[in-house]
C-alpha cells in the first residue's frame, strides 16, 4: 500500500475553514474531517474532488500519495 501524507489542515486554514465548516460544505462528519488531516483515512474520489474545490486547492497538493 503507498505511503500516504495529507495537506489538509494546512490549505483548509488556508481557506479559513474550521473542521466543523468544512465537513458540513462537503458532507462528511468533523470526525472524519480530523482522521483526513493525519493520514488515518483515505477519501473516496468524490470526497477529494469536493474537499478540493471546497478549499481552493488540486487533489495532489491535498492528499499526497508516495509509491
Amino acid at each position: 500500500m503507498p505511503d500516504f501524507e495529507s495537506n489538509l489542515k494546512k490549505y483548509r486554514q488556508l481557506a479559513g475553514l474550521t473542521q466543523e465548516e468544512l465537513a458540513q460544505r462537503v458532507g462528511v462528519r468533523r470526525e472524519t474531517i480530523v482522521r483526513l488531516e493525519v493520514a488515518k483515512y483515505n477519501p473516496s474520489l468524490k470526497l477529494a474532488v469536493d474537499i478540493s474545490r471546497a478549499v481552493g486547492a488540486p487533489i495532489e497538493e491535498i492528499f499526497v500519495f508516495e509509491s
